[in-house]
This record gives structure tokens, C-alpha cells and sequence, in this order.
């Protein structure tokens, strides 16, 4: 009783018409039905009742919206066929461990044509022969049968799908780090450097060439002056020997 308070409170204190999912696990209905819960969810799109005790889906409201329905581990054992009236675009709908029997109760689904995926584990129904076989063959419409296709192949979890959506999109957000062209600047900018550097090489090269030149020129500037030096000291050798001579030379004249 404290659980069916808490929910009854729960949705009178919200905008129904604001809804889109809504959990009523585990509290107990009156009469067939859920205090509280009634046509203004109209934007509902997944709804789950389970254990909640319901014998008949009669005074289900209508959700035209609903897609997803869970109402597992009920008293369920027929009346399926005000589904396609009250939430006629149903995609999946689990009545496991329900009174469901026999395929006369689940004919009653073919006229929901948007069900892809019907569940019906713990049913007494799934203990028939061919059971699969012949749900499959029952609903044309439906494509997973107690989470599998007719190939035995399970039904993808939509959550895990988006996870790997995520991963697929942060992998492809490191494969574009980085902004396009950058790596080739980077190398023109180094191809400008290894440029300037081969050109200081040629200055040095030539200036060093050019000092060289002019050491020579020295070089061959201090011959000439050392060539001149050696000119002017035998000169003033001659001029020395002149000098020395000039006397003994006076002293003859005299004598003669």
C-alpha cells in the first residue's frame, strides 16, 4: 500500500503531458489498472508495470505514442487484443511470466503491425512443440522472439549500440587532432632554415678566401720591402767603401 502511495504521489506531482518514460515496477494495482495513470501521458513512449499484479489490460489507458511496454511477471492469460487499439505503434512488448497458454491469446498481436521484438519467457505457451516455429510463423510482423531472430541470432542492445557509436566518433576525434597543413609548414620552415644555413656557409667560405688573398698580397709585400731593404744597405755599403777609399786616394794625389 505504501507503494502504491508513492507512485500515486509521484504522478500527481509531475506534468503528465511532459512524460516519456515512466516506471511503475512493483506497486500494486486496483481493478486492473494504476491509480494515477491515465490518457494525459500523452508523449509516453516507454512504460513498464511489472509485478504490479495485473490480471486484464481492459482499462489500460490509451497511449498512441507508447513504443516500448514491459509488463513481465504479471497474471496476463488473454485479452492482448485492445493493445492494437490502445497503443497501436507498440515496437516491443514483454509478457514473460505471464498465464499465456496457448498461440490463440498471441494471435491477437498481429493486428500491432510496428512489433518487432515480443518476449514471452516463463509462459507456459513456450512448452508447446515447435513454439518458436510457430509464433514466427504466427506474426509475420515480429523480427526477435524471447531476444532471438528465427536464425538464432540475439537481438542488439540498443544502449551498447550507442556506446560503441561514442567510442566510433572519440576515435575519429583523434584521428583529425591536429589541423590540417600544419606538419607541412612546420617542414617549410626547416627547409628555410637548412637554405640560410648553406648561405652563411658560401659568406664564410668567401670571406675566408678573401682573407686568405690578402695574406698572400702581405706576404708579398714584405718580400718586396725585405728585397728593397737588402737594395738600400748595399748602397750604403758602396757609398761606405767610397768613403774609406777616398782618402788613401787624396794621400796618392799628394804624394805624386
Amino acid at each position: 500500500m505504501e507503494m502504491k502511495k508513492r507512485i500515486t504521489l509521484e504522478l500527481r506531482n509531475r506534468a503528465p503531458e511532459k512524460v516519456t518514460e515512466l516506471v511503475l515496477d512493483n506497486c500494486r494495482s486496483s481493478n486492473g489498472e494504476i491509480e494515477g495513470l491515465n490518457e494525459s501521458f500523452k508523449e509516453l513512449e516507454f512504460l513498464s508495470m511489472a509485478n504490479v499484479e495485473l490480471t486484464s489490460l481492459a482499462r489500460l489507458p490509451t497511449l498512441s505514442k507508447l513504443r516500448k511496454l514491459e509488463l513481465s511477471d504479471n497474471i496476463i492469460s488473454g485479452g492482448l487484443e485492445v493493445l492494437a487499439e490502445k497503443c497501436p505503434n507498440l515496437t516491443y512488448l514483454n509478457l514473460s511470466g505471464n498465464k499465456i497458454k496457448d498461440l490463440s491469446t498471441v494471435e491477437a498481436l498481429q493486428n500491432l503491425k510496428n512489433l518487432k521484438s515480443l518476449d514471452l519467457f516463463n509462459c507456459e505457451i513456450t512448452n508447446l512443440e515447435d513454439y518458436r516455429e510457430s509464433v514466427f510463423e504466427l506474426l509475420h510482423q515480429i523480427t526477435y522472439l524471447d531476444g532471438f531472430d528465427q536464425e538464432d541470432n540475439e537481438a542488439p542492445d540498443s544502449e551498447e549500440e550507442e556506446d560503441e557509436g561514442d567510442e566510433e566518433e572519440d576515435d575519429d576525434d583523434e584521428d583529425e587532432a591536429g589541423p590540417p597543413g600544419e606538419y607541412e609548414e612546420d617542414d617549410d620552415e626547416d627547409d628555410g632554415g637548412s637554405d640560410l644555413g648553406e648561405g652563411e656557409e658560401e659568406e664564410e667560405e668567401v670571406g675566408l678566401s678573401y682573407l686568405m688573398k690578402e695574406e698572400i698580397q702581405d706576404e708579398e709585400d714584405d718580400d718586396d720591402y725585405v728585397e728593397e731593404k737588402g737594395d738600400e744597405e748595399e748602397a750604403e755599403g758602396v757609398r761606405g767603401e767610397k768613403r774609406k777609399r777616398d782618402p788613401e786616394d787624396e794621400g796618392e794625389e799628394e804624394d805624386d
